[in-house]
């Protein structure tokens, strides 16, 4: 608890009355008012003299310095004997409203409503410009020492903007006495920017006074309005109280001790329980009038709220509170209730819309917090901004507060042997850069010491490159350096997380998810404090990279962008399937998945944030677009809403398979039931798993052998462990399983067939089930899995299809002609049942003897191929491990739903390998 100063008690009469008459924008007003009354001696050529008011009776060249102090100088605080002491400590409550909060007068009445309902037994509040004031004030200023005569109108715009304002809010004799000001200043301001006019020139100090006034005028519209409850209220030109010196470029500091002196022979003279104050503008020692630059309110907030150590400074904006990353560029930003002092510093250096570095100094030495609210969103608790917050979690990954990027820089490296253990080298590079006025947002340095580089702004780096050549002439000709090397169109992503500090695995997981995502990091920072992380990667790749990031450590574990390709049976049903379960996904194991697109061979439907599964074959009617695989493609990579991208491919087509590797360069995984990649040209094969294995980027092929059966993932988890396959042989077709499953008895072979056909086991030609291919293509992926190099040629192929009937030109001849080979099938069978046996159509990898095939076997009754029912398939491994028994795999082999069901158990698995629970 801090100690509170006592307050003297002070007379009711004329403390009332001091709070119920506002104040002059400055002290001394009218003296500012004669000041600025000038004419000018037209007897004088355009260089010479100004006239100021008979009462001053002296003459001033254009742009003296002379004439803004002299007129400035009426600002300086009178030296009355202090007779009420300024209370300090918890009792005071500080609140900096902005430009859009005081944007209209219906805005200005809900900050005053704001005001008057906060309960703290004192208030002090900062306000800006109405919006776009500023910004207009700075133009009138442009426009009149370029010469422009149209400066008048805008400054009628000003002056009629602030007084329909004020008439809508104020009456009486409120409302006389504001436009009685408005009417003068607006006068003084026409007086002076004519002045600036005809030099042709305006210093500093002229254009900081004039662009001040839309704070005095709002500051002085508010306290009318507040005054018009009833509540008694004062105002403060903090011109009077804030002292500032300059500090650097653009940048001043307060003069605290100065300060509280002034604040307090003010608040003797004017003592009040709600003071509302002008932001962004202040004097310098001289009490020549200034400003704290842009974003110069946050930062009078936060020293005022310093200088009566008050309880809060609250910050109204126009969001809910300080997000976790840009919501412009992440839709999944969240708000975060807590930051630190340090982490807020952070993000506001590497471009964070939070609070101006500065902003942070004053409060953090009084440990008083920051809290940002949304004035147009009272129900949200905003954002607390203090020392070290609790942490609510505890989990690693809130160790990472917030993410933030900076873009358009370049990185500059400079290399070479030569550099190695020579003091001076740094030093000489950066004072090139800084002789050139570059600005270095980030360095890195090997400890070998062969190289450093270091990010500038793009607009920066000729310059910058232009003096390392000059200045290392000599060492890049002699082969000391060996280059100096820019690397264009960069951008910064930087963690930010106090608790970063001595965490161990945050670096391991950011790395992680960029990696996954398929980002390259060009160049990584970090300082000693670990209060941030900061990766060079290009620009192109920034917001990806920043929606890896974030949905690692902010949303579910993974997050995955679907575009599937082929609404046919197998991909109709792995919708639906998605449909009934992405709600759980995203509950109970943290994974999101969003459909953003699907394409058929003439349609395709696509969105953003996600497709309605519930309704997609409606939309697909309506609102689908001509099919086109390129543009369906882009659409689905150039996606920045979610990080991970993926491919479904449901179709049976060569051509679709044909663009894996493409897609897999990309950065896109690719999951697919589809054969024709694996099983297609060797060379092509070996080519897709090559750049499978050298990226993060993942191809799952699960349900090409076997539909839903763990088939691929059980061979590799054999040879990953290190057995060695021997053999692998089975049934791998559902259709030819149930054929032959069925075909006992006194059936005939056509009899079967057609049921089969009947029933959606067959291709609409069953002919291409009976020929062998199927099998074929399921035989020499297998074989390529055990690291056989094999082409579909060299595998010899049983077809069961009758070569006279090979040449039927449609499948309903095939049919019709099918019968007349039941005999051949029936002796086939006969001469199986004679000997105790079954025929069964089986594919073969002998990885001993390097090959493969396709037949028509007979096996014993007891044997477990014989055993089989309905459309079962059954694979058996041997290997050196199962030697004497093999491993087998059994389950039902086709069908829409295990096939479905085995390409979302890839899903699954590619969000597994992404991040998400396994």
């Amino acid at each position: 608890m801090r100690s509170l100063a006592i307050t003297s008690p002070v007379p009711p009469t004329s403390a009332a009355a001091a709070r119920r008459q506002p104040r002059s924008s400055a002290s001394g007003r009218e003296v500012v008012s004669q000041c600025l009354k000038c004419e000018i001696n037209k007897d004088r050529p355009l260089g010479g003299y100004l006239r100021i008011g008979q009462s001053q009776g002296s003459l001033l060249r254009h742009g003296s310095k002379n004439f803004i102090a002299q007129a400035a100088a009426a600002i300086s605080v009178e030296q009355d004997e202090v007779s009420t002491y300024l209370p300090k400590g918890d009792m005071w409550s500080v609140h900096k409203f902005g430009g859009t909060c005081m944007g209209t007068p219906q805005r200005i009445q809900n900050v005053a409503d704001i005001v008057l309902g906060d309960s703290s037994e004192r208030k002090l509040i900062i306000v800006s410009a109405m919006s776009k004031v500023t910004d207009m004030m700075y133009s009138l200023v442009h426009k009149a020492q370029s010469r422009d005569d149209s400066y008048t109108m805008a400054l009628d715009q000003i002056f009629e903007k602030h007084m329909a304002s004020a008439k809508e809010l104020l009456d009486g004799e409120d409302l006389a006495r504001f436009l009685s000001q408005l009417h003068s200043d607006i006068s003084n301001l026409r007086a002076m920017l004519r002045a600036i006019y005809i030099a042709g020139h305006a210093t500093e100090s002229f254009s900081e006074f004039v662009v001040g006034h839309g704070e005095l005028w709002s500051a002085q519209i508010l306290s009318y309005a507040i005054q018009k409850s009833g509540t008694a209220c004062s105002w403060m030109d903090t011109r009077e109280v804030l002292v500032v010196k300059p500090s650097g470029y653009n940048l001043v500091d307060p003069d605290y001790l100065e300060s509280k002196k002034r604040l307090q022979k003010w608040f003797s003279r004017q003592p009040a329980e709600i003071i509302v104050a002008t932001g962004f503008i202040a004097s310098t020692a001289e009490n020549i009038p200034t400003t704290l630059k842009r974003d110069g309110s946050d930062f009078s907030a936060a020293i005022i709220g310093s200088l009566v150590r008050a309880r809060q400074v609250t910050i109204w904006t126009d969001v809910d509170g300080v997000f976790s990353a840009d919501p412009r560029k992440v839709s999944e930003a969240v708000i975060l209730s807590t930051l630190s002092y340090q982490e807020a510093w952070e993000m506001s250096y590497f471009g964070a819309n939070v609070l101006h570095p500065r902003t942070i100094i004053p409060v953090m030495k009084d440990n008083i917090p920051i809290v940002i609210r949304n004035m147009f969103n009272l129900s949200a608790p905003g954002t607390v901004i203090c020392k070290q917050p609790a942490n609510e979690d505890g989990d690693l990954d809130a160790c990472v507060k917030s993410f933030a990027t900076i873009d358009n820089l370049a990185l500059v490296n400079v290399e070479g042997t030569g550099m190695a253990g020579v003091p001076g080298t740094s030093s000489t590079i950066f004072s090139a850069v800084k002789d050139v006025g570059a600005n270095v947002i980030m360095i890195s340095q090997a400890s070998s010491e062969h190289s450093i580089c270091f990010a500038v702004p793009e607009k920066e780096v000729a310059a910058v490159s232009a003096a390392l050549h000059v200045r290392f002439r000599e060492a890049l000709a002699a082969g000391r350096l060996s280059k100096v090397e820019i690397i264009h169109g960069c951008s910064i992503l930087a963690a930010v997380g106090l608790r970063m500090a001595s965490t161990p695995g945050v670096s391991a997981i950011l790395f992680d998810a960029l990696a996954k995502a398929n980002i390259n990091v060009r160049a990584i920072a970090q300082g000693c404090s670990e209060y941030n992380i900061t990766v060079v990667l290009k620009q192109e790749d920034c917001v990806r990279a920043l929606r890896a990031a974030h949905s690692r450590f902010f949303l579910s574990k993974t997050t995955l962008a679907v575009g599937i390709i082929g609404p046919g049976l197998i991909g109709a049903t792995l919708i639906k399937q998605l449909g009934e379960q992405v709600a759980v996904l995203k509950e109970n194991m943290n994974i999101d998945v969003r459909v953003v697109g699907i394409t058929g061979s003439s349609t395709m439907l696509l969105s953003d944030s996600g497709v309605d599964l519930s309704r997609w074959k409606e939309d697909l009617q309506t609102e689908s677009k001509p099919a086109d695989l390129a543009i369906f493609v882009r659409h689905l990579s150039e996606n920045h809403v979610f990080p991970n991208k993926v491919l479904v491919d449901c179709t049976a087509d060569t051509n679709v398979a044909s663009h894996y590797y493409d897609w897999l360069k990309k950065g896109i995984h690719v999951i697919t039931p589809n054969k024709k990649a694996n099983s297609g040209p060797l060379d092509r094969y070996l080519k897709l798993r090559t750049l499978q294995r050298a990226s993060y980027t993942h191809y799952f092929y699960e349900a090409t052998v076997g539909a839903g059966l763990p088939i691929i993932s059980t061979l590799r988890g054999l040879l990953e462990t290190g057995d060695n396959i021997l053999r692998i042989e089975g049934i791998f077709s559902g259709t030819l399983s149930y054929i032959f499953n069925n075909f006992e008895g006194t059936r005939s072979f056509s009899d079967v067939v057609a049921e089969a056909k009947e029933a959606g086991y067959t291709e609409p030609d069953p002919r291409d089930d009976l020929s062998g291919t199927d099998v074929a293509r399921k035989v020499i992926i297998l074989a390529r899995e055990c690291g056989l190099r094999l082409e579909l040629s060299d595998i010899p192929v049983k077809s069961l299809v009758p070569e006279p009937l090979t040449s039927c030109s449609s499948a309903d001849e095939f049919m019709q002609k099918l019968p007349s080979f039941d005999q051949d099938w029936a002796r086939q069978r006969h001469e199986a049942e004679a000997a105790g046996e079954v025929l069964r159509y089986v594919g073969v990898v002998d990885v001993l003897n390097k090959k493969g095939r396709v037949e028509l076997q007979r096996y014993k009754k007891d044997h477990p191929f014989a055993q089989l029912s309905g459309s079962d398939n059954i694979i058996a491994f041997t290997t050196s491990r199962y030697k004497e028994q093999p491993l087998m795999v059994r389950g039902p082999g086709a069908g829409a739903e295990v096939t479905a069901g085995g390409v979302f158990c890839d899903i699954l698995r590619l969000a597994s390998y992404l991040g998400a629970p396994s």
